[in-house]
């Protein structure tokens, strides 16, 4: 879709790893498509993943006692956060569709993201109260995570070790992503491509091009319980 502005929030420590294989080959078919991609490296840029009264530039409207959501929230309306949460604003601002690109950690994503999450998507920016989940204030955006995982894809269904995928995703999808308006598309998972045959890693790949080209035709999930948790 020519025109469309892409934002890929990318955290993997390695150029080499799968994951950057993943997030390249968005990068390039999105970019003939005449889309306009931007990547957020978080490991190359460093970002910084903590929450502290440090992304408050200027003085405090509570000094005795901190809150860190408070404070986000004062900030934001006086133009008043660090200049590189300002920058990830904007670039999730431009965008129309934003990519995750992450190996997961823990049923979540690493740290680094976890805190690009925490520190960019703040009240008055990405939600206000009121203003949240199909009132969120970047409902007129889409947002996809793509990751991979350690364990085979049977260790995550219903009669599997770690219980059905969607279960782990509730959290990210439902309590982030739509809670901030997001319009939510299914996710790409790559199963275990770590313990996977080189066979099997290209057509994990292939898989993830194909759907590239027909991405914006796709249909958001309905991002309720039922959908995450069955009737």
């Amino acid at each position: 879709m020519a025109g469309k502005k892409v934002l890929i929030v990318y955290a993997h420590q390695e150029p080499r790893s799968f994951n950057a294989t993943l997030k390249n080959v968005a990068v390039e078919e999105l970019s003939r498509q005449g889309c306009t991609v931007t990547v957020s490296d978080l490991y190359a840029m460093g970002f910084e993943p903590r929450a502290t009264r440090s992304d408050i530039t200027g003085a405090l409207s509570n000094p005795e006692s901190f809150s860190y959501g408070v404070e986000m929230h004062e900030a934001f309306k006086r133009r008043a956060l660090t200049r590189d949460i300002a920058a990830e604003q904007k670039k999730v601002q431009e965008a129309d569709l934003v990519i995750f690109q992450f190996p997961l950690y823990w049923f979540s994503v690493p740290a680094i993201m976890k805190g690009w999450m925490d520190r960019v998507l703040c009240q008055g920016f990405a939600f206000d109260v009121p203003g949240f989940y199909d009132s969120g204030l970047l409902k007129r955006k889409l947002a996809l995570l793509s990751l991979t995982t350690g364990g085979v894809a049977s260790m995550y269904t219903k009669a599997g070790d770690n219980g059905d995928f969607r279960y782990f995703l509730w959290p990210l999808q439902h309590g982030t992503l739509h809670f901030c308006g997001f319009k939510v598309l299914a996710p790409q998972i790559s199963f275990a491509p770590e313990y996977s045959s080189k066979e099997e890693r290209k057509a994990m790949v292939a898989s993830w091009a194909q759907r590239l080209k027909s991405l914006w035709q796709e249909e958001p999930i309905q991002c309720s319980p039922p959908w995450y948790f069955g009737q």
